[in-house]
């Protein structure tokens, strides 16, 4: 049966909220030690091993060409990663801090205007807006990385 209802994991990356559909999320771990990479693209923090698996780890804030921010101690407590797998390769996402999951109708989703926050509006699948009159942006996790850059974290160039 179809629902109407979606669920999604919101998070903030600096001020912008965003989400990702629950199921096309792994789970989400805290912040832990990152190993860089060298030679990776930019917004490649680097690597964590998590039960094992080596997975690799972009900061979105860096992606989607946001300035960078400096964290109190409070602040970097709430930050975390989101394991996502997309084209069947597991990946992290580096978030600001993890919201809560909430359930919209997909009625109230909108498509992306043109020009939202300064992401392309080819990453994000649609936007929200909530009962506070922000607005949630919905990221299309398939749409994040194109096949080349998916090759590069992959490590098969």
């Amino acid at each position: 049966m179809e629902s109407n209802a979606l669920s999604l994991v919101t998070f903030k990356i600096g001020k912008e909220l965003y989400g990702i559909n629950i199921m096309e999320v792994n789970e989400i771990i805290k912040l832990t030690e990152i190993t860089s990479i060298p030679n990776a693209p930019e917004f490649v923090e680097g690597v964590i091993t998590l039960r094992g698996e080596i997975i690799p780890v972009v900061d979105l804030g860096k992606r989607f060409n946001f300035e960078k921010i400096e964290f109190t101690e409070d602040e970097e407590l709430l930050r975390g990663i989101i394991i996502i797998t997309v084209e069947e390769m597991t990946i992290g996402i580096i978030i600001d801090q993890v919201n809560r999951v909430i359930n919209v109708n997909k009625s109230q989703i909108q498509p992306p205007p043109q020009m939202i926050s300064g992401i392309g509006a080819e990453y994000i699948q649609g936007v929200v807006k909530l009962e506070d009159n922000n607005l949630l942006v919905i990221l299309n996790i398939n749409k994040l990385f194109s096949k080349k850059e998916l090759m590069l974290l992959s490590g098969k160039q």
